[in-house]
């Protein structure tokens, strides 16, 4: 009898299988296609998780842009002046005082028009 080394084979294809569960089609229960989607998701996925911190930048860029906007200043001028104020606050966490504590966001841009002045 030849040795075949099947448990192991098995067991390496039902754990590409599991992962393609709920992929269209052959694509997740035949293993070939599996294995060629599985290795795409991944791809993908590695790809994702640098988009996401790019993403999330736009995101708060765009909301500091709105709200400099409402103090009548753009937000290249508002950043330079945040720093030329000396505040060390990074743009999630400025974005997120802009939308939860609009009164301290304000005393922030007076005091970045002030540093640029």
């Amino acid at each position: 009898m030849r040795a075949t080394n099947g448990a192991a084979t098995r067991q390496r294809r039902n754990r590409i299988l599991k992962r393609a569960s709920g992929f269209r089609g052959a694509r997740g229960n035949l293993f070939r296609q599996a294995r060629e989607t599985v290795l795409r998701a991944d791809a993908f996925a590695f790809v994702g998780r640098r988009q996401k911190k790019r993403q999330f930048r736009r995101l708060w860029i765009t909301r500091l842009t709105a709200a400099a906007e409402q103090h009548g200043m753009k937000y290249s001028r508002f950043i330079h002046g945040v720093q030329k104020a000396g505040i060390n606050l990074n743009r999630k966490e400025l974005s997120e005082i802009a939308i939860h504590d609009p009164a301290a966001f304000t005393q922030i841009v007076e005091k970045a028009k002030a540093a640029i002045a």
